[in-house]
């Protein structure tokens, strides 16, 4: 592998949380430790991304937010990546095919909180991300209900295990989603902007 990718063991499950993480909190934190226990995660892996093609303000410098999102997230079993800025890549969809491609034999899993299900339909080439890997939703304060009624939760409606299922998450065959409730964290990077607790420079 090459230097600054993760080295891997075949047959690995391995969690993606990506995000501008501008800056990273303890809500990432939260639902990075209750993804390892509740989907039987070998690992998970922050993509740190260069810039959220849904935000028109830029995030602050990557140096910053790696090493912020290291203070916050210190596990063993959690790796803080720049993948996506070796990739060379913006959209989840590119970055998954990149992953696949780039480590044959070992499985992911798209984590993401449930406010991000709510929106999931306006993200570049959704369907694609949903026939190559499978996705773990975890509750955030505000949205269960937006979450659950999505366009992308009932149009894929027939595919949600349930959460009583959601250590075969990771052996399922795409497209297959869990929703799960969990203890929720209402941090959020915006309102930590908001309240002076982080700047961009």
């Amino acid at each position: 592998m090459r230097e600054g990718f993760p080295p891997v063991r075949p047959g690995m499950c391995i969690g993606l949380l990506g995000g501008s993480f501008d800056p990273a909190h303890a809500g990432h934190a939260l639902i990075t430790r209750e993804a390892l226990k509740r989907f039987g995660l070998d690992e998970v892996w922050w993509l740190v991304s260069p810039g959220n093609p849904l935000k028109t303000e830029g995030p602050a410098p990557m140096a910053d937010r790696i090493r912020r999102a290291r203070e916050v997230m210190s596990h063993p079993r959690v790796r803080i990546t720049d993948l996506e800025a070796r990739f060379g890549t913006r959209y989840t969809h590119a970055t998954l095919r990149a992953l696949t491609q780039a480590y044959p034999g070992v499985r992911f899993v798209w984590l993401m909180g449930a406010d991000n299900l709510a929106d999931f339909h306006k993200w570049e080439n959704w369907r694609d991300i949903l026939a190559l890997v499978p996705l773990g939703v975890i509750a955030r304060p505000g949205q269960r209900i937006s979450a659950r009624m999505s366009r992308a939760a009932r149009i894929f409606s027939s595919h949600r295990l349930r959460p009583r299922d959601a250590m075969r998450l990771c052996a399922a065959t795409p497209p297959a989603w869990v929703f799960l409730n969990v203890p929720m964290s209402d941090q959020s990077s915006t309102r930590i902007r908001a309240e002076g607790h982080w700047s961009r420079r």
